[in-house]
This record gives C-alpha cells, sequence and structure tokens, in this order.
C-alpha cells in the first residue's frame, strides 16, 4: 500500500480543523493511504453537517426569549428609575443609589442571561462538531456559507445557522438560498421585515416605502457578485419583489414571534422587471421565482467558484480552479455536494503554495484537537475567538469575515498571547516533540523542528509549535 502522509496532513489543515491526537480517524496516519479519499468519504456520511438537538431553540423561540428579557430588563430599570426619582424628591441629598453599587451594575451585565445561555448552547454545539469530526471537511463548508450568508446582531443567529445553512450544506445551492433569504434573522439583519411597498395597501396608508439592503445583498454578495449584471433598477424592482417577507412582531406574538410570514398588505402589487425577465405578480411565489433564476445564473457560478477557491486554496486563487468549480456548479445546477467533490478531486488544490492563513476560529479549534483535548470550554473558545477579532456570529458587515490573509496578518501578534496561555493550562498533558509529526508530519519545516526540540520548557514547545507557520496555515 503506498502511502501519502503529506497529502494526508494537507487535508487535515486544508479542508478540515487539523489532525487531532489520539483519534483513530482523524490522524495523518489513518487518511494516509488515500487523503482525497477520506475527504470524499465525509461527504457520504449520512446527515452530515447537521446537528439535531431537540434541547436548542429554534429560531422564533430564541429570538422569543430574547426580546421578553430585554423587555423585562427594561421594566425593572424604568422601575428602578421610578424609585431613585421618588427617593430623591422625599430627600434631595440622597444622590443616585445605583452609582454606589459599581460591582452590583457589572455583575449585572455579566450573569448568565437566558439569551447569553442559548448562545453558549449554539456555540457550544458548534465548535463540538467541529472539534469531534475526524477531518471537519463538512464543518468547514457549513463555516463558509454561514459566513457566505452572514447575519449579525440577532438572538437567531445559531438557530438560523442549524436552520438555514447545515440542511443545504450538501444539498442544492438554490434551495439554501431560499431558506438563508426567507429566514426571520436574515430579514431582520437587512431590514426587509421593515420593507413596504410604496404602492401597497399598508405603503398608501402609513406613507412609508422600501428597503433595498436585503435585495442589494443579495444580489452583489449571495448570488450574482458586485457589479456583474445587474443594475440599479434591478436592486430596486427586486426589492419590490420582496417586500411583504416578514416576520411576526414578537411584542404582539408570545407565542409565534419571531417566525416568518408573509404580509400581502406590504408587497408591492403588479410584475416586476428584473435583469431582463419579467415576473408576474404572485405574493410570495414572486420572489421565489427570482432566487431560483438567480441561483442558477452562470455569474452566480462564478461568484461562488471563486469565493469556494479563496477561502479553501489561495487569495488569488488558480483561473484553471475557479474555471472547473464554475462549470461543476453550473452543470450540476447548484449540487453543492458535486462541488465540494470537485474542490477535493482538482489537481490545483493539491499543487498551490500553503499560504492562507487560518481564521482564528479555525485556529482556536485546531490547537484543542492538536492537544487531544476530550472536553472544550466553550465560553473560553468564544472569548479566545473574539480577542482574535473575530465574534462568534457578529462580522461587523454583511460581506462577513474576509477571507483574505491581509485581514489577519495584523493579528497574529495576538495569537502569540493565546497560544501561550493555552499551553501553559495543557502542556503537562502532551509531549510537544511528538505532536510535531502527530500534528504536522511531512509539513513541519527543519526549522520548526529544531525550535520545538531546543525549547526550554513544554509549554514553550507547545507555544512554538501552534504558532508556527505550518500550523498556522491552511
Amino acid at each position: 500500500m503506498t502511502l501519502d502522509p503529506r497529502n494526508a496532513a494537507l487535508a487535515l489543515h486544508r479542508f478540515g480543523f487539523g489532525p487531532k491526537l489520539g483519534s483513530t480517524s482523524g490522524s495523518i496516519a489513518a487518511i494516509a493511504s488515500d487523503p482525497q479519499g477520506a475527504l470524499l468519504a465525509e461527504l457520504e456520511v449520512p446527515k452530515a453537517g447537521q446537528i439535531v438537538n431537540p434541547n436548542l431553540a429554534t429560531s422564533g423561540a430564541a429570538q422569543r426569549t430574547g426580546f421578553e428579557f430585554a423587555y423585562a430588563r427594561q421594566a425593572q430599570m424604568v422601575l428602578e428609575r421610578r424609585r431613585r426619582e421618588a427617593a430623591q424628591a422625599e430627600n434631595p441629598g440622597a444622590g443616585n443609589a445605583m452609582e454606589d453599587k459599581p460591582a452590583e451594575a457589572a455583575a449585572q451585565a455579566n450573569a448568565m442571561t437566558p439569551p447569553r445561555r442559548n448562545f453558549l448552547d449554539e456555540a457550544g454545539a458548534r465548535i463540538n462538531a467541529a472539534h469531534n469530526a475526524d477531518i471537519g471537511f463538512v464543518e468547514r463548508l457549513v463555516w463558509f456559507w454561514s459566513n457566505h450568508f452572514c447575519v449579525a446582531g440577532t438572538y437567531m443567529a445559531g438557530a438560523y445557522e442549524r436552520e438555514a445553512i447545515r440542511p443545504h450544506v450538501l444539498g442544492r445551492f438554490a434551495d439554501m438560498l431560499q431558506a438563508a433569504e426567507g429566514h426571520p434573522a436574515m430579514l431582520d439583519y437587512l431590514d426587509n421585515a421593515q420593507s413596504i411597498g410604496p404602492s401597497s395597501d399598508e405603503g398608501i396608508v402609513r406613507n412609508r416605502g422600501l428597503n433595498e439592503n436585503l435585495a442589494r445583498e443579495i444580489l452583489e454578495l449571495h448570488t450574482l457578485g458586485v457589479r456583474t449584471v445587474y443594475t440599479q433598477a434591478d436592486v430596486t424592482n427586486f426589492a419590490k419583489v420582496i417586500t411583504g417577507w416578514t416576520m411576526l412582531p414578537t411584542r404582539d406574538n408570545p407565542e409565534h414571534g419571531g417566525e416568518f410570514v408573509f404580509n400581502p398588505r406590504m408587497h408591492e402589487p403588479g410584475e416586476q422587471t428584473l435583469i431582463g425577465k419579467t415576473y408576474a405578480g404572485g405574493g410570495v411565489q414572486q420572489g421565489r421565482s427570482v432566487l431560483a433564476d438567480l441561483a442558477r445564473h452562470p455569474a452566480t457560478a462564478k461568484h461562488i467558484a471563486t469565493k469556494l477557491a479563496r477561502h479553501f486554496i489561495a487569495d488569488e486563487p488558480p483561473p484553471a480552479l475557479i474555471e472547473r468549480l464554475t462549470f461543476r456548479f453550473f452543470e450540476t445546477e447548484g449540487d453543492l455536494k458535486e462541488v465540494a467533490k470537485a474542490l477535493v478531486t482538482a489537481p490545483e488544490a493539491w499543487a498551490a503554495e500553503r499560504a492562507k492563513i487560518k481564521r482564528p476560529s479555525e485556529w482556536v479549534v485546531a490547537t484543542r484537537r492538536a492537544a487531544g483535548r476530550k472536553n472544550i470550554n466553550t465560553q473560553g473558545m468564544v472569548g479566545q475567538q473574539r480577542l482574535l477579532g473575530e465574534w462568534l456570529w457578529q462580522p461587523s458587515a454583511p460581506t462577513g469575515y474576509s477571507d483574505d490573509n491581509a485581514a489577519w496578518l495584523s493579528g497574529l501578534k495576538l495569537r502569540l498571547q493565546s497560544a501561550n496561555t493555552f499551553a501553559q493550562a495543557v502542556a503537562g498533558d502532551v509531549e510537544p516533540r511528538e505532536l510535531v509529526d502527530a500534528t504536522l508530519g511531512p509539513l513541519a519545516t527543519a526549522e520548526t523542528r529544531q525550535a520545538v526540540a531546543r525549547a526550554e520548557s513544554k509549554a514553550q514547545a507547545l507555544t512554538l509549535l501552534i504558532m508556527a507557520p505550518e500550523f498556522q496555515r491552511r
């Protein structure tokens, strides 16, 4: 049997979350006989990418929990203000009682609130799925698509990833597109829940109009790509098409608030023309028809192919790889499993230089796998990821977190401090010199091997290993 430890190590770092110490299936040796085959096998695992946990809240339930907590806290603040005002009226010299309790205020700010618990439960499920994966290729795809269709600033972010992304990660792009754009988290994040057709009944009565945010981002970011085949008129017309795509207001719906609803009173009536095609009026189906056409447009195929190649392979991906993925996306009508297969079987995917820097979230998981940690500290890992500049489900813009190296180079110094803290905590449980072969194998340079061997302590050796360029890169 011919072994290929180099490509086995490359497969684990480039397409997964790195080798896992003590694993019989997630190690360099375990997949050395057929690295490509091991990646392809992950795509065939039943329910790959799914998280089935009845204890996790639906997006609607998460939204309602967050709203009720915030509303109760607001009511409490009103009561506190009234008490202070009453106390000051009786005794003007008493001052502000809350100013005398900074420790109590800080404790309340850091309390394990119901929304915080929901967030950590979702984060724990996500991180565990990556940490426990054999290689993690499907999880990496989930994280890619979640960032592609990113949302932020919502109680529903974790549930959104489970509901809109995971069920379709190896399915059809068209289905994921429909699920993401019609999800309440997306409608809330990009303000479509408040968008009203100017000629709709609601628009006429309330004299309010369109919000183009979601329409623009679907065309620019999610499907066709920036400055391709559409015009500003197309953006405006598309915004009209998806008016009425909203969610039940949580304030008035304690049982179903935060769930999707199509409101015909908000929907702009009549036909709309988009990228040269006219779509008849017909309520929610008008928008679904536009999304179906966008999903199979050639510009979408190229945009998605380029982003996938950039994420996994290089900032400037080989043109032949982009062309290969574009063709496969187009000929399979957006079958994402087939596109993933095309990616890992493309010669260009294995020949390119290892120049891509792992994002903080990937690197944090990779360090735990390398050290063979059986249990994870969700709160600690989320906090570490935040300190390194990648807040979980909180990108600063609809573009999501960048896949360009330049965005992460300046944060490498912060990783050194993080690596040292982690190494101090776990070094007693590992033998760093042995980890060089287990985690990097043939990818380890002579310089890295020498630095680890000459380290003054296990903690220093482990720090040097997980900060090595070969470990930092995909």
